[in-house]
C-alpha cells in the first residue's frame, strides 16, 4: 500500500505527477479541497473504492465507489468522512491497477 501526497494546485495551473495505482491499495490525506484524480489507460472500466470507516446509529456507512471508464478519468473527493482513525488517511482500493495512475490534488 502506497501513501500518496497531496500536490497543491496553484492558480497558475499544475502539471501533476501521477503514481501507478498500487495493487494493494493506496492511502491519501483527507480534508477540504482534496481530490483523487484517477486515470484509467486500460480497455475496461475499473471501480475505485474509498473506505468509509464511520457508523451512524451503529450501522456501517457504505463505502464510496466511483466507476472510471476505459481510457477515462474521474475525480474522487477526499473529505474528512473518509479519515481512518488509525492512520488519519483515506484507504483507497481499485478493482484493477494495470495502466491506472493517480494523483492527489489540493485546490487553492
Amino acid at each position: 500500500m502506497a501513501v500518496l501526497s497531496a500536490q497543491a494546485l496553484p492558480l497558475g495551473g499544475l502539471q501533476p505527477t501521477y503514481a501507478s495505482a498500487a495493487s494493494g491499495g493506496d492511502q491519501a490525506p483527507v480534508g477540504d479541497k482534496l481530490f483523487l484524480h484517477v486515470r484509467n489507460g486500460g480497455g475496461s472500466s475499473i471501480t475505485v473504492t474509498v473506505a468509509t470507516p464511520g457508523t451512524v446509529g451503529g450501522l456501517d456507512v457504505a463505502d464510496s465507489q466511483q466507476t472510471v471508464p476505459a481510457s477515462g478519468a474521474a475525480f474522487v473527493p477526499l473529505t474528512a468522512t473518509f479519515r481512518d482513525p488509525m492512520t488519519g488517511r483515506a484507504a483507497i482500493s481499485y478493482s484493477g491497477t494495470t495502466t491506472v495512475t493517480v494523483a492527489v490534488l489540493r485546490l487553492p
